[in-house]
């Protein structure tokens, strides 16, 4: 099993001289699935965005064995796909057959192409019978789904999913735990949900003020940080 995320000494600071990360080091093997838990403000979400150049701090990351840099940027990104906490942040196109053909078409793909990979995408999430809608009339579980489509018509290696729960009524959680289930990307899902940690995966990663402070299986960090009842 390849490793496909790597990082050494992640440090980053915002603006005002706030350390958001304080020397992160994190490793995710290919087709490996890790919840990261944590309370609000601990650098989850700050440490995701810098495994696609979203931000830029400072230390060492390696994706696919490719180290992130200016000029491997857009390689890095074609193997990192994020899915936002807000998904209304990824759909802006008149339909969504038009927002998930978005990224191929970006990709300089053929439309013909575009439209395969669209169709397929939507089909893995279930969702090709609102191909025609436009994405303001679904449901926040739907918007969710559509979201994740679009991700996954470039074919990431890595799918990394920021509070996906979110909005979520209970048939919603079962049907994400499902296309979940269904893919084989290496998977980091950014959770305050421990019930679907557990669906998941075995393993999670604990943020502590801009550090990682544990490391391991998911039941011994929960219990460790008293975090089945929530933050």
């Amino acid at each position: 099993m390849g490793r496909v995320v790597e990082v050494s000494g992640l440090r980053y600071r915002y603006d005002d001289g706030t350390a958001a990360l304080d020397g992160a080091d994190f490793r995710l093997d290919a087709g490996e699935c890790v919840a990261l838990l944590g309370p609000n403000g601990s650098g989850k979400t700050t440490f995701v965005l810098h495994l696609n150049g979203l931000l830029r701090g400072e230390g060492r990351i390696e994706i696919c064995g490719i180290e992130l840099r200016a000029e491997s940027l857009s390689e890095i990104r074609r193997r990192v796909g994020i899915v936002f906490q807000e998904s209304e942040e990824q759909l802006f196109m008149p339909t969504v057959l038009q927002d998930v053909m978005f990224g191929p078409l970006n990709a300089g793909l053929p439309v013909a192409e575009a439209l395969e990979k669209a169709m397929h995408a939507l089909s893995m999430v279930g969702m090709t019978h609102v191909a025609d809608k436009a994405p303001y009339h679904l449901s926040a579980g739907e918007k969710r789904k559509v979201a994740i489509a679009g991700v996954l018509t470039t074919a990431p290696e890595i799918l990394i999913l920021d509070e996906p729960t979110t909005f979520l009524d209970p048939p919603g959680h079962r049907e994400l735990t499902r296309i979940l289930a269904s893919l084989s990307q290496a998977r980091i899902i950014v959770t305050h949900d421990v019930h679907f940690a557990r669906a998941r995966t075995g393993r999670a990663v604990f943020f502590e003020k801009g550090r990682i402070s544990a490391d391991g299986p998911l039941e011994e960090i929960v219990q460790r940080f008293g975090w089945d009842a929530g933050p």
